[in-house]
């Protein structure tokens, strides 16, 4: 029977790479010139550091823009609040690997109500989706990417 999975991964090297670029941007820009600001990536976790609550926000936007260049989808950036340390702010930015399990169960309930012949199980962080036709998993997979649940979802291990 044909299937496949729904998972929501990150490139952690397209990652780093749109760190180092972001880093070296950061160098470049007249907004931030005289200005005490860094971006590192620690594991799956970047900290931005600046002066300003502003500065962090440009910093953010830039960091975006670089993961957009680089492909990676930036709905995955789950930032945490705004942390200030004398007269420095810092924001911790993670992304969000694998599907949790009520954003599962809603995609699970849209497959479901759209009368796609089709079966969906969760499996840990993913979800396999077998059914007899190939038709369906294609209609399965075009639901999934009109779904805007705040995740971005990528499919692998399609077997026929």
């Amino acid at each position: 029977m044909p299937s496949f999975d729904i998972v929501s991964e990150i490139d952690l090297v397209e990652v780093k790479n749109a760190v180092d670029n972001t880093s070296r941007e950061l160098g470049t820009r007249y907004d931030f010139r005289g200005v005490k600001a860094a971006i590192t990536l620690n594991k799956e976790v970047v900290k931005l550091e600046a002066e300003a609550e502003m500065q962090i926000n440009a910093l953010r936007d830039m960091l975006r823009a670089n993961l957009v260049k680089r492909g990676v989808d930036t709905r995955a950036m789950d930032p945490d609040k705004y942390e200030q340390s004398g007269k420095f702010w810092s924001q911790n930015i993670k992304f969000k690997v694998g599907v949790d399990q009520p954003t599962a169960k809603k995609l699970v309930k849209q497959i479901k109500d759209s009368k796609v012949k089709v079966q969906v199980s969760i499996q840990g962080d993913q979800l396999r989706v077998t059914g007899k036709k190939r038709d369906d998993l294609q209609q399965t997979m075009r639901l999934v990417k009109e779904a805007d649940l705040g995740m971005g979802f990528q499919f692998n291990n399609f077997k026929d």
